[in-house]
C-alpha cells in the first residue's frame, strides 16, 4: 500500500506540473470528474484482479468478461435491466475461470487464457461492430458528466473491500493464497474460495462494463481487451505480491489511478499516441523500482530501531 501511495502522490505531482505548463491554470473541477469516470471502469478491474492475484492465481480473462458485458448492454440499449443482467452473467463466467481452476486443477493462466478466447468471441457475436447505446437516466446515475456521481462507487468499492478483507472469506483469501496446503488441512475450503474469488472477479468486470458504457455512451466488442494488461499493472503498481497471500485492492485502486493519470499526462504533454505504450511500460517499471526501494528503506530503517 505505501508502494502504491508513493507512486500515486508522484504522478499527481507530475500530473499538474504538467496541466498548469499545458494550460495556463490548475485542473477544474469538470476535469477531475472526467478523471474519475475514466478511472472507475479500471479501478474495479483492477479490485477483480487483485482478488485473484491475492489467491496465488492471475485472470487474463478479465478483457473478454469485461468487452462481453460492453457489448449486452450497449446491444440492448443501456437499460438497467441490461446492466443487471451484464452483472450476473459476469459472474457466471468468473465462477466458470473458478470451476476450470479449482475443480479442474488447470493452472490459472492457461485456464484464463482459454476462456478469454471463449468471452472475446462471444462478444463479437453480440455486438459485430462498436455501437449501441445508453440509457440516459442510468448514465445520470452511474457516470453523471455534471455531476460526481462517481464518488459514489468509488466510495463503494473502498467500502465493499474494507468489509470483505474483515469477513471469514476475506481471512481465507489470504490463508489460501499463503498456503494452500496449509490452508486446506486447516478445513478451509480452498475450492469454495477459489470459485468465490473468480465469481467476485467476474463480477467486478460486470460493473466496469457497465460503467466503461456509461461513460462513453456506445459500445465496443473489443473495448475490455487493454484492461488485460493494466489490470495487473495496476496490481504491480499496487504493491500485491504474486505468490499470493500479501497486498491490499486499496494499492490496486491506487494503481489503477496512477496509470489513469499518466495518460493524462501524456496527453497534455503532447506525446504521440503511437509513442504512449512505450511510455506507460517505462513508468510502470520506474514506479515499481522506486516502491520496491521505498519499502527495502522502511523496513531497513525498523531493522536498525
Amino acid at each position: 500500500m505505501k508502494q502504491a501511495l508513493l507512486v500515486l502522490t508522484g504522478t499527481y505531482t507530475t500530473y499538474l506540473l504538467v496541466y498548469t505548463t499545458s494550460l495556463g491554470h490548475l485542473p477544474t473541477p469538470f476535469d477531475y470528474l472526467s478523471l474519475l469516470n475514466t478511472c472507475l471502469p479500471l479501478i474495479f478491474v483492477a479490485i477483480g484482479q487483485s482478488l485473484v492475484v491475492l489467491t496465488g492465481g492471475i485472470d487474463l480473462s478479465v478483457g473478454g468478461i469485461m468487452s462481453l458485458g460492453i457489448a449486452i448492454i450497449a446491444a440492448r440499449g443501456g437499460t438497467a435491466t441490461a446492466a443487471l443482467t451484464v452483472l450476473i452473467i459476469c459472474t457466471a463466467c468468473g465462477v466458470l475461470n473458478g470451476l476450470l481452476v479449482a475443480r479442474g486443477r488447470i493452472a490459472p493462466i492457461l485456464t484464463t487464457l482459454a476462456t478469454l478466447s471463449i468471452f472475446s468471441g462471444l462478444a463479437l457475436r453480440t455486438l459485430p461492430v462498436p455501437g449501441g447505446s445508453i440509457d440516459p437516466g442510468l448514465r445520470a446515475v452511474l457516470t453523471h458528466p455534471d455531476v460526481p456521481t462517481g464518488l459514489i462507487w468509488l466510495g463503494a468499492a473502498v467500502g465493499g473491500w474494507l468489509v470483505l478483507r474483515r469477513t471469514r472469506f476475506g481471512m481465507r483469501i489470504y490463508a489460501v493464497g499463503s498456503d494452500e496446503a496449509a490452508a486446506r488441512a486447516t478445513g478451509i475450503p480452498v475450492v469454495r474460495v477459489k470459485v468465490g474469488v473468480y465469481g467476485l472477479c467476474g463480477l467486478c468486470c460486470g460493473i466496469a462494463a457497465v460503467l466503461y458504457v456509461s461513460a462513453t455512451t456506445s459500445g465496443d466488442p473489443n473495448a475490455g481487451m487493454p484492461f488485460i494488461l493494466t489490470s495487473i499493472a495496476a496490481v504491480v503498481v499496487g504493491g500485491i505480491a504474486f505468490t499470493g497471500g500479501r497486498g491490499s485492492a486499496l494499492g490496486a485502486m491506487a494503481g489503477a489511478v496512477a496509470l489513469t493519470l499518466v495518460t493524462d499526462v501524456l496527453f497534455f504533454a503532447g506525446i504521440d499516441p503511437l509513442y504512449q505504450s512505450l511510455f506507460q511500460g517505462l513508468f510502470l517499471v520506474v514506479a515499481v523500482l522506486l516502491g520496491s526501494g521505498a519499502v527495502l528503506a522502511g523496513n531497513r530503517r525498523r531493522a536498525a530501531a
